[in-house]
């Protein structure tokens, strides 16, 4: 049995979760997401858990039952609490601007990169300098600060470029001169 797969999902106050043919519904103050279970795995609340189970132990169902238990899991904290990603940018003439739903980022290039904000996740930035992407969907949230931060990764000799603030560097020595 897995290990991730049997401990059953609290479900946090304030939010609701409903299970309808195999999909399941997750409301909370933030918002609303939907997910639909794979072939062969069921869930269902039962006093304010969420139990999922798997119909045998083959390796998909196997693979697929842990999965699907984080997945409902991600998806009530994220109605309840959200998701959120700093970024910093690092860099002489490095900077973000938002205008309306697009991200422009002048990374020392000969134009700006150009960023389109999907629907369903809100970016702000701070100074220029300072990127935070936040949501309810933990997936978006992290495929857009990857997308944001792979425009210019930070680079290992000067610290150029877009990061995770809570990500580290390591340096390195540049050239000597003999």
């Amino acid at each position: 049995m897995s290990r991730i797969g049997k401990t059953p999902v609290e479900i946090k106050a304030g939010v609701t979760v409903t299970i309808n043919n195999n999909v399941v519904n997750v409301k909370g103050k933030l918002g609303e997401l939907t997910y639909t279970l794979p072939e062969g795995i069921t869930a269902e609340v039962k006093e304010n858990q969420v139990i999922v189970t798997r119909a045998s132990d083959i390796r998909q169902h196997k693979s697929f039952h842990g999965l699907a238990r984080t997945l409902i899991n991600n998806m009530i904290v994220g109605v309840a609490e959200g998701y959120k990603k700093t970024l910093d940018i690092e860099g002489v003439g490095f900077k973000a601007v938002i205008a309306g739903s697009t991200l422009s980022l002048s990374l020392g290039f000969a134009s700006p990169k150009d960023y389109s904000i999907p629907a369903g996740v809100k970016v702000t930035e701070q100074g220029g300098v300072k990127i935070t992407v936040e949501g309810i969907d933990k997936q978006l949230v992290g495929r857009v600060a990857a997308d944001i931060r792979s425009y210019y990764p930070a680079e290992p000799y000067k610290g150029k470029g877009i990061r995770y603030t809570d990500e580290k560097i390591r340096r390195k020595e540049g050239k000597t001169v003999a």
